[in-house]
């Protein structure tokens, strides 16, 4: 059976497509055309703008559901909140615990008998390998020192579907993990760091191509020393996620981390936790209490503890305050993603052969519906 979405302002890799319709067979785009097509089923698109659906490189729960709880029934939750605010495709992410806690997660990465919606890439392992004195929400109790051991044991667990791994790299002292994982095509951010700038750059050299949730548990720009967020800046081969929530990157540095890395390097992710979707309250982040008041999630001691941030909302919030334009917001949450994650070749721009990870949006990005694989969700 066939699909088409008809009357659709098409944002393709090489232009804007006004008035067209797109054809999806099997969950695949098969043409897009100006004129129309017959097919079995059709979606009338009112003219919206068709986007490429977003991916979410680092999350870790949603609609009372957190990855650590370790469970099928968990990520599905997660996956079936997340699609209303148009995103396609996640990678689950965990958080510094027991060993077991985590392996136990890595385990259930590993089944591919998930009834979601938005598709899952594979894990994003945030911590234990991290700095304490940049800790933040991760519990320091279980912070452990980079082991590649440790991470061969994880890989297998996770039948190689571990996607992203966060850690300190100045505490990988001979870069023998960070090596390792790039040799298993994992990519290796640095985040929870108390990296100088010079650290910063031997981790690029040695693989590290990416920095979690710039600003955030890193060292901030000084003049003698620019830091991991200056380093960040000045460095090409650096991609950078951003938690454009305006809680935990003020409005003026949202500007100055637009207007100096660009779009082409930024990627908007959410951080989200299980309050994501949920009233107002207290909610449990890896074994820790955190308060959910007017869309800021914190530790008892005021510590921001991941968010309720939706995708949709970053690309506004990109737009009004940084400037962003419509099409540079489609880069940083679509485009950006799939290529740091290995899958732009199947994901990430509306492109014939690709699947068909759609999204109707209005022009402020408001989420209209939304096609994972070509299966509507409303």
């Amino acid at each position: 059976m066939n699909k088409l979405i008809k009357d659709v302002q098409v944002y393709t890799e090489k232009g804007i497509l006004n008035n067209h319709h797109v054809l999806i067979e099997d969950g695949v785009i098969k043409h897009i055309s100006n004129e129309l097509i017959e097919a079995d089923e059709s979606v009338d698109g009112e003219g919206h703008h068709l986007i490429p659906g977003f991916i979410d490189g680092h999350i870790h729960g949603a609609g009372g559901a957190d990855v650590m709880d370790g469970t099928v029934d968990a990520i599905e939750e997660i996956s079936r909140t997340i699609v209303k605010e148009g995103v396609t495709s996640f990678v689950p992410t965990t958080i510094t615990s027991k060993h077991e806690d985590i392996e136990r997660v890595l385990k259930t990465a590993a089944n591919d008998q998930y009834q979601g919606r938005a598709e899952i890439l594979g894990l994003h392992i945030e911590g234990p390998f991290v700095e304490k004195k940049k800790a933040g929400a991760q519990p320091k109790e279980y912070i452990v020192k980079p082991d590649v051991e440790l991470m061969k044991k994880w890989v297998a667990l996770a039948n190689h579907r571990i996607k992203t791994v966060t850690l300190a790299p100045e505490l990988d002292d001979e870069g023998e993990l960070i090596r390792y994982l790039v040799e298993q095509d994992v990519n290796v951010s640095a985040g929870h760091t108390d990296a100088n700038s010079s650290e910063i750059r031997k981790a690029v050299s040695r693989g590290v191509h990416q920095m979690t949730h710039l600003c955030n548990a890193m060292n901030g720009i000084h003049h003698r020393d620019v830091g991991a967020v200056g380093t960040a800046m000045l460095l090409d081969e650096l991609k950078s996620e951003l938690i454009a929530d305006r809680i935990h990157v003020g409005d003026d540095m949202l500007q100055l981390i637009y207007k100096t890395i660009g779009p082409d390097r930024l990627i908007l992710i959410t951080d989200a936790m299980r309050a994501k979707g949920m009233p107002d309250g207290t909610y449990s982040l890896g074994g820790q209490d955190v308060t959910v008041e007017n869309g800021k999630a914190t530790l008892d001691d005021g510590t921001l503890a991941g968010s309720v941030l939706t995708m949709d909302q970053a690309c506004r919030n990109m737009m009004k305050v940084a400037g962003a334009s419509f099409e540079e917001c489609i880069q940083m949450a679509s485009v950006n993603p799939a290529k740091q994650l290995g899958v732009f070749d199947r994901k990430g721009s509306i492109t014939i052969g690709k699947e068909a990870d759609l999204v109707l949006v209005d022009s402020n990005f408001n989420v209209q519906k939304n096609f994972c694989k070509g299966v509507l969700y409303e």
